[in-house]
Parts: C-alpha cells; sequence; structure tokens
C-alpha cells in the first residue's frame, strides 16, 4: 500500500484500486495498521488518499476531505483527523477511532440563520456509519473487542469534553461506569482530539479532561474503602418506618445500595437523605403507600 513507518515517510508501493477486489481484512487490515500507528500516519494518509486508495477503501473517509473552511466557517475536517491521528497514542484501536471519529460530521452540517455550524448528533451517525463500513469490508471481523472498542469510541468521543468542572460526584461516577473498561481510551482520544491553534484554549481543555481523569480516580480511591450508604441507616429506617429487623430490612438496603451504585441516587450522604427519599417513593423501595 503505501510506507509512514519508524517515523520515515518510506517508500511509496502504488497499488491500483482495482487490485484490491477481492482482497478480505486478513490483507487489508495489517497494512492499514501500520499505516495508522506509524509516526507519520498523516503522510501515509495523504499517500492513501492521492493514490486514489482512500475512496476506493474508505469512502467515508474520502468525503471528509476538503470539507470545511471558506465560507462553511468551520475547520477542514480533514485536516484536523489527520491531526488527531499523529496525536493519538500509536495503538491500534486508538488510531483506528482517530481516523473514524468525525465521519458522521459529513452527513450532519447544518448552518444556522446566524451563520454557526453545527454537527448535531455526528457522533451517533458516525457509529452507524461504521457498522455499513464493518459489513462491508468486515475488517474487524476476527477481531470483536477491537472492533466493539472502536465503534465504543466513535460514539463516545465528545462525552469527556463535555466535563466542565461542575459535575457532582455522582456525575462523575456515572460517567467512569458507562466508559467502564473503555475509560483510558477514551480519555487518551478526547487529548488527542483537541487540534485548536488557540494554546490558552487548548492548555483549558487539556485541564479539564486531566482533572476530570484526577476526580476519576480519587473517586475510585474513596469507593473502595468507604460503603454508599451511611452508618446506621438501618436504624433510621427501622424507626421511621416501623420495619422491624427481617428480610424487608435487608432488600431495601440492598435497593438503596444498588441505586446509589448505578447513580440513580447519591451515594455517602446523611441518612435523612435516604429517609426522606424512601418515604418519597415508598413502592419504588417495596414499602406500600403511606
Amino acid at each position: 500500500m503505501c510506507g509512514a513507518e519508524s517515523g520515515q515517510a518510506g517508500p511509496v508501493h502504488w497499488v491500483r484500486a482495482e487490485d484490491l477486489k477481492g482482497l478480505g481484512a486478513a490483507e487489508l487490515r495489517p497494512g492499514l495498521d501500520r499505516l495508522l500507528t506509524a509516526r507519520h500516519a498523516d503522510v501515509g494518509l495523504d499517500v492513501l488518499r492521492k493514490s486514489g486508495l482512500l475512496e476506493a477503501l474508505l469512502p467515508e473517509v474520502q468525503a471528509m476531505v476538503g470539507f470545511g473552511d471558506g465560507e462553511w466557517r468551520h475547520k477542514d475536517v480533514w485536516k484536523h483527523t489527520k491531526q488527531v491521528v499523529i496525536q493519538a497514542v500509536p495503538r491500534v484501536e486508538l488510531r483506528w477511532a482517530a481516523l473514524l471519529h468525525d465521519i458522521g460530521k459529513v452527513k450532519t452540517r447544518t448552518i444556522s440563520e446566524s451563520g454557526e455550524v453545527h454537527f448535531f448528533g455526528h457522533a451517533e451517525v458516525g457509529a452507524r456509519m461504521f457498522d455499513k463500513l464493518e459489513r462491508r469490508l468486515k475488517l474487524f471481523s476476527e477481531e470483536a473487542p477491537l472492533r466493539e472498542e472502536v465503534r465504543f469510541l466513535v460514539l463516545h468521543h465528545l462525552r469527556a469534553g463535555c466535563y466542565d468542572g461542575s459535575w457532582t460526584d455522582s456525575a462523575v461516577r456515572r460517567f467512569s461506569r458507562e466508559m467502564g473498561s473503555h475509560l483510558e481510551a477514551l480519555l487518551l482520544l478526547s487529548r488527542a482530539d483537541m487540534t485548536t491553534k488557540r494554546p490558552e484554549k487548548k492548555r483549558a481543555a487539556m485541564r479539564m479532561i486531566q482533572e476530570l481523569s484526577e476526580r476519576i480516580d480519587q473517586l475510585a480511591e474513596l469507593d473502595a474503602r468507604v460503603p454508599p450508604l451511611p452508618k446506621g441507616l438501618g436504624d433510621h429506617l427501622m424507626r421511621e418506618f416501623g420495619i422491624p429487623p427481617s428480610r424487608q430490612l435487608g432488600n431495601l438496603m440492598r435497593a438503596l445500595e444498588l441505586a446509589a451504585d448505578a447513580g440513580d441516587i447519591e451515594a455517602r450522604r446523611e441518612p435523612e437523605y435516604y429517609v426522606d427519599l424512601v418515604g418519597r417513593e415508598r413502592e419504588r423501595f417495596g414499602l406500600a403507600p403511606s
């Protein structure tokens, strides 16, 4: 395909688009992986584009070329994508996610009456486009975990960037839980996605991602030491609702603990918070209406 490995642009091996017909993932993926994880992956991507292979293989990516600038008042999506690719840690899942994270922008661009450009829902559209791309090429057919991670990162690549420091601890816990095993990769992709040319804006965005990461670690450490419900809550519930030590009390405590773990209610609050909550939502917690 083309070479851009080990910090060098490398020799270019020209391949015609028609030569790719009939090739499967086993033939296509290794070369694409090497290109994407190279130090100068942006050079390799441009060679791929100029040779016509980008359009033949990944028309969803080709569509981003020249999309932006000029009258539309937003950055060139292709240039941005290449920068995100080379800024991303050179791991296969991150580089593929970087390449594909904005493919949904082409289909979602809207211009408001005031001239503002929006890409509402482009992450969700991009994830659906990834599904179609995968059905066509089956690039990740033999590596389901990799396929799922790339898709997850495309779908959620905006999430960490929404953090502004005002999130409650419960919101941070919920975010961490929803990102699950993909959390580290998502934070790395979010950092790579910062391509603004305004230094202070970039520093501020990076600080927010770092603060989010640190809060996640701090809360995880706290949660490992402190149970989600306060000590003595069972006594408060028995007195308030006339519940004796019983299976009913145990079920009520477990329901509260599960709700706290899920982020549906706040964890580590004073007992009165939970007593008031149960009183207001008796049926939810298995108590007869008052």
